[in-house]
């Protein structure tokens, strides 16, 4: 009654039942299959086993009878030839599914290196787009060496031309202060003699 109750009751776990089967590690158990799949998966293999059963041909054929093993029909070979293949069979679908998972994550990691890659991409398209357009906006080397000529024509002539401006107003200058100052009177230019022959002459005519 005792054991009902136990039994009954849901705050409780239940224990264990059935057969316990022995544990082993998956992932040991699997490299195992897929080393046994990769040598029954090789030439090797196919060679041992056509010797062994060449073999085993050739002893229960030629040998004596009371050393035969497995006399003609050869059902011990054909027992252990399904044995073989009943066992090889799961083996090979462990490694295969072992693959089939190692694959999965290399796509999945290609999957995302290959978003990355894209945003990457597309990040750089932008930037290079973006300096496009500001290199265009900027002064290249042949059109600041054009502005740069240009100038220098423009500072040239403006030069010339200040330079004939000067030229033109010392000349007004020098006119005008030869015109405005009077050469002195000495006796070396007969500035006097000039003076006194036209007095002579005024006084000779003085009506002339």
């Amino acid at each position: 009654m005792a054991e009902r109750q136990r039994a009954g009751r849901l705050d409780q776990p239940r224990e264990p039942r059935g057969v316990k089967l022995p544990r082993f590690d998956p992932e040991a158990f699997g490299r195992w299959s897929e080393g046994i799949a990769r040598s029954m998966g090789t030439a090797n293999f196919i060679v041992y086993m056509t010797l062994v059963i060449g073999i085993w041909f050739g002893w229960n054929t030629l040998a004596p009878p009371s050393v035969r093993f497995d006399p003609y029909t050869f059902t011990f070979l054909t027992l252990v030839l399904s044995l073989q293949a009943s066992y090889a069979a799961p083996l090979i679908l462990l490694a295969q599914n072992r693959q089939a998972d190692r694959d999965r994550v290399a796509l999945e990691e290609d999957r995302r290196r290959a978003t990355a890659q894209k945003a990457d991409t597309e990040y750089l398209a932008r930037e290079i787009a973006a300096l496009r357009i500001a290199l265009g906006e900027v002064a290249t080397r042949d059109f600041v060496r054009t502005e740069l000529a240009r100038l220098a024509e423009e500072l040239d002539e403006a030069n010339q031309r200040r330079q004939r401006l000067e030229q033109r107003q010392q000349g007004k200058a020098r006119a005008t202060g030869n015109e405005g100052l009077e050469e002195p009177r000495d006796e070396l230019d007969g500035d006097f003699t000039r003076d006194g022959q036209g007095d002579s002459t005024t006084r000779r005519n003085p009506n002339g």
